[in-house]
């Protein structure tokens, strides 16, 4: 592992302990700081408010060259998170700089839940909805946020679309 890689993190999680953004924790794992767990609940008057959303965030040796990979472990619905819990965020990709911290990450990541961009979407069904039925979309996420709280052990699992798909059969 990278000795600034490790030093730079170390940092980051005392600054986010410290002085936590409201609404956002984080902390590695006991047994590898290049993966840690966050929890983000949802900003205020959004259809996300009242949610507690749990995330992983995976760094590698290149940060804070590079950005981490992002991945909500909660299920979502939202135009720009995948079904997979990947997101679709420009300070994730291109927009990247190693001036951003992971409390800078997980505030964006907080940010994009009240602020989507449909043009850009991960998840089309949220993005058209997100459009063209906005009251059926915050009836959607407010279904997520309930979940959210209801059953905190439910997690996206890989494969699971495809696992549902062959359990009803082909279409």
């Amino acid at each position: 592992m990278s000795t600034q890689a490790k030093r730079r993190l170390i940092r980051d999680f005392k600054r986010l302990a410290s002085d936590p953004p409201v609404g956002i924790s984080g902390s590695p794992n006991a047994d590898n700081i290049m993966i840690w767990n966050a929890v983000i609940f949802g900003p205020p008057d959004t259809p996300f408010e009242d949610g507690s959303f749990r995330l992983t965030l995976t760094f590698s040796d290149s940060y804070p060259n590079k950005p981490p990979t992002v991945r909500f472990v909660s299920k979502m619905f939202h135009p720009n998170i995948y079904s997979n819990g990947e997101l679709c965020l420009d300070i994730l990709q291109n927009r990247w700089s190693p001036t951003y911290d992971v409390a800078a990450v997980l505030t964006s990541v907080q940010s994009l839940l009240n602020d989507p961009n449909p043009s850009s979407p991960a998840n089309v069904e949220a993005a058209t909805m997100f459009k063209e039925n906005i009251k059926e979309y915050e009836r959607r996420v407010k279904v997520t946020v309930e979940q959210s709280w209801l059953d905190p052990t439910e997690t996206i699992e890989e494969g699971e679309e495809e696992q549902e798909e062959s359990v009803a059969g082909p279409a």
